[in-house]
């Protein structure tokens, strides 16, 4: 099989390796379908992602594709099987497993992160790593399911309720999944800040109340025009500190600020306690995708979440490198092994 290995300090090479035998407790992929996520891409550019990552390695933990073959264990899949991937494997042992909190296990791995991952021909995971898809649901769409859950995460406990008033900073397919998770929970206004007004008509269509140009607009005042008269929660899906202290500042009185966007490490944000403070802010982050993959599948098979307008290119995986180097600000980009 082909794959596209990534050799450290932005090298990626597309290579023929064999496929290893799978052990009793596996099963092997067909990819049809890897999304490029902004962790490959901090991965790719010298930084950490949610484990350590050692190469030489296969990137890509967002996948989904046909079963081929089943080890002498497993129960649920078979052959022709369409599935999707949680790339994360917790212990289950640990003190933060045992307590629930399975996200902060203490030697947890990821496909594509840890083992190869999706941006290769054929892929090895786990049984308990797969779900199954609805013949309804795109492979392009099933790769999306892992980003999907990791958002599903950070809505759960950002506090939105039936008739909250929401903004949403960022329009990119983080920003996108949060809008329709809003709208499927019952908020009443939903606001998204979004710079590229290419992506305006998509956030309307997909149940935006109002976009805003936070470059050419004023914010509060666009707001306020809209009918939002209090922001119950604002949701920042950039990952910049300039976003994140507009979140803080946009928020209103008794607010839940979640901080969902991906910085670098090096990232610093100022607060200013005082503002804390007098609005009583609730700030919560956001990580990974703790037992969120059934439920994200569930929406997608269910038709609740669109995904497929969030696609913006399919590519080869001789084109990964380059679109590594320079990510898309359009949408997600599909690697098509």
């Amino acid at each position: 099989m082909r794959a596209a290995v990534f050799y450290g300090n932005k090298e990626i090479r597309v290579e023929d390796r064999s496929v290893r035998p799978i052990k009793p407790d596996e099963i092997l992929i067909d990819v049809k379908a890897a999304g490029i996520c902004g962790t490959d891409i901090h991965l790719y550019n010298g930084f950490g992602g949610a484990t350590d990552c050692e190469p030489p390695i296969v990137l890509g933990h967002e996948l989904a594709g046909v079963v081929v073959r089943t080890g002498s264990a497993v129960k649920n899949f078979k052959a022709g099987d369409r599935v999707c991937v949680d790339p994360n494997v917790m212990c289950g042992g640990c003190e933060m497993c045992r307590k629930g909190d399975v996200q902060f296990c203490d030697s947890m791995y990821a496909t594509g992160v840890n083992f190869d991952g999706g941006f290769e021909e054929q892929c090895i995971v786990l049984e308990k790593q797969a779900f199954l898809l609805a013949d309804s649901v795109s492979f392009e769409a099933g790769a999306m399911c892992e980003p999907l859950a990791c958002a599903l995460h950070g809505f759960d406990i950002s506090n939105v309720k039936l008739g909250s008033q929401v903004l949403i900073i960022g329009g990119g397919t983080i920003g996108m999944i949060m809008l329709q998770l809003c709208k499927n929970a019952g908020a009443a206004k939903i606001a998204v800040s979004e710079p590229d007004v290419v992506k305006h008509n998509l956030a309307l269509e997909l149940g935006a109340d109002c976009v805003i140009d936070p470059v050419h607009q004023d914010v509060e005042r666009e707001l306020k025009d809209a009918g939002v008269t209090h922001l119950d929660v604002v949701i920042e899906c950039v990952g910049r500190p300039a976003t994140m202290e507009d979140a803080v500042r946009y928020a209103g009185r008794g607010a839940t600020v979640m901080l969902f966007g991906l910085g670098t490490s090096e990232d610093v944000m100022k607060l200013a306690p005082f503002e804390l403070f007098r609005k009583e802010l609730t700030i919560r982050t956001s990580y990974v995708n703790p037992l969120t993959q059934g439920r994200s599948v569930a929406l997608l098979n269910a038709g609740m979440i669109n995904l497929d307008k969030l696609v913006a290119e399919i590519i080869p995986l001789e084109k990964l490198g380059t679109a590594l180097q320079a990510p898309s600000q359009a949408g997600k980009v599909i690697v098509r092994p």
